[in-house]
């Protein structure tokens, strides 16, 4: 009988300092909402059109963003799952910033 290895899958960090969290937290939130305040800004100062073509072409500048950040901080065979902003901005805090 062939005895089958599973890979341990390393947790996403936590943090204990409040610089850490708040970092974790200004990155998520960056990259959660940073499009739709963008294209509100856009809207009040140029107009509807501009505030629409603002946001889909932040869209689209924020996902390459956010794979850089998941290819540069996550190690390499966790890269296919599936993580949300925070879990993104945890990783790349922690492996990026040295923050612990």
């Amino acid at each position: 009988m062939e005895e089958t290895i599973i890979e341990m899958r390393e947790p996403t960090p936590t943090f204990k300092t409040r610089r850490c969290k708040l970092l974790v937290l200004a990155i998520a939130a960056a990259l959660t909402y940073a499009p739709f305040a963008a294209a509100l800004g856009a809207w009040y100062l140029y107009g509807l059109f501009y505030g629409v073509a603002l946001l889909a072409l932040s869209y689209l500048l924020i996902g390459i963003v956010r794979a850089k950040l998941r290819n540069s901080a996550v190690p390499p065979a966790q890269q296919e799952l599936s993580y949300s902003d925070r879990e993104i901005a945890a990783w790349f805090v922690s492996r990026e910033l040295f923050c612990r």
